[in-house]
């Protein structure tokens, strides 16, 4: 440990459904390697009081320790920063950051506390049960754009950027970005990154222009550019149109009860089987799943690891957030796997024919499976122009995306 003393509690507060304002939940405590969990006796007694998420946290009085191999509740753990916004809490508390620089430096509850008020979800953390003081910072895109770069960098920057990236530290995801406010919008801006050996921003741009077009629910999206670099404007589905609210949700992993250390064993047909136990409307959500899955396939994005999925939380019930991080992935090869097995057999290869074999899990016959595999194989075709001009793509992006990661010829092939 490289650092001065670091706490060893914290207070969890969160937005109930429908409100605007936080309240008290409970307390988080450090004890060796585990993070547990106590809710307080005032929370408990309200009539509007919703689990954080079950059956991980159920409402019920005393400590609660994470379930079977985890170190933190995977609900408070989808609230915390991931590999970006970690470097950012370093670099703010170690006073530099390097290659060598190791994340598990810092505690779990450090993370939770250094991290920006503006999280995905519906959680917050303080060290104060009674006073919730919000961090947050207004800086623009510029000024949080030049800071990222810097930090990339490794070179040293200014108090006021060191705030600016702040207020990006609580989102998920390994790349540079930052929350953005757009008048009522709420939006994350994803940086291109000095590391990039392709297009990463405009190719996760055309990806979410074309699932939006056939039909995928996905997040709202725009590109745009900032100091000579690509960005992509991402609109949160975690907040609503009411000012102050929030929605609570969990990841696919959490959903599944693993953590990142485990997450390898997350599979589509696991997913499958709780939507059919737990969700609201689980034939349609099938369904939209399945979609999902195909699409990944179609535009190459083998990144779609269980962090990218998840569902709204409302305290009694799950329901799929709008898709999103839908990107293409770099492949040197033809061969290549989904980062989650697809049928029961552990068949992951990015195939659309193991799709169909599939089907039945996802509440489909195979001419079902099929029918949703060639429309959006069609929309594929006949949008392709229109969307890659949406995202800004140079003729030369195009054709080393096209064939290569977009409908990639070993995704058709025994189709």
């Amino acid at each position: 440990m490289t650092t001065s003393r670091q706490p060893d509690e914290a207070y969890v507060w969160i937005w109930l459904p429908g409100a605007t304002v936080p309240t008290v939940a409970g307390r988080l405590t450090q004890a060796s390697d585990i993070t547990y969990f106590t809710y307080g006796r005032s929370y408990l007694g309200r009539p509007d009081a919703v689990a954080l998420y079950l059956p991980e946290l159920p409402l019920q009085r005393g400590r609660q320790r994470p379930i079977d191999g985890l170190r933190i509740a995977g609900c408070i753990n989808d609230a915390g920063p991931d590999a970006w916004g970690q470097r950012v809490i370093l670099a703010r508390v170690q006073g530099y950051i390097s290659a060598d620089s190791d994340p598990a430096d810092l505690s779990p509850i450090t993370y939770l506390l250094e991290s920006g008020s503006d999280r995905t979800g519906a959680l917050d953390f303080q060290a104060s049960p009674d006073q919730f003081v919000a961090r947050v910072n207004s800086a623009t895109l510029e000024e949080m754009a030049s800071a990222a770069q810097r930090l990339e960098a490794g070179e040293p920057f200014s108090p006021a950027l060191d705030m600016a990236l702040l207020h990006g530290s609580s989102i998920g995801g390994a790349r540079p970005k930052v929350l953005l406010d757009d008048g009522d919008r709420k939006l994350i801006a994803k940086l291109s990154s000095r590391s990039d050996a392709y297009p990463v921003v405009k190719a996760e741009a055309v990806a979410m222009e074309l699932a939006r077009r056939a039909g995928i629910q996905a997040v709202s999206t725009q590109i745009t550019e900032c100091l000579g670099h690509d960005v992509l404007l991402v609109e949160r589905f975690d907040r609503t149109d009411v000012p102050g609210e929030r929605r609570q949700f969990v990841s696919a992993l959490t959903m599944l009860g693993l953590d990142e250390m485990m997450a390898r064993y997350a599979t589509y047909p696991d997913l499958a089987d709780i939507i059919r136990a737990r969700f609201e409307e689980p034939a349609r959500t099938l369904r939209e799943l399945f979609a999902r899955i195909v699409f990944n396939i179609c535009v190459g994005n083998t990144d779609d690891h269980a962090r990218n999925h998840a569902a709204f939380w409302n305290g009694s019930t799950l329901s799929l957030t709008p898709a999103y991080d839908i990107c293409p992935q770099p492949r040197s090869g033809t061969e290549t796997n989904q980062a989650m097995a697809i049928n029961r057999d552990g068949f992951r290869a990015s195939q659309l024919r193991g799709c169909v074999d599939a089907a039945s899990i996802y509440a489909l016959t195979p001419v079902g499976a099929r029918e949703i595999i060639d429309h959006q194989l069609d929309i594929v075709h006949a949008e392709w122009d229109d969307a890659a001009d949406a995202a800004q793509l140079t003729v030369g992006e195009r054709q080393r995306l096209w064939g290569r990661q977009i409908l990639n010829a070993y995704a058709t092939e025994g189709y």
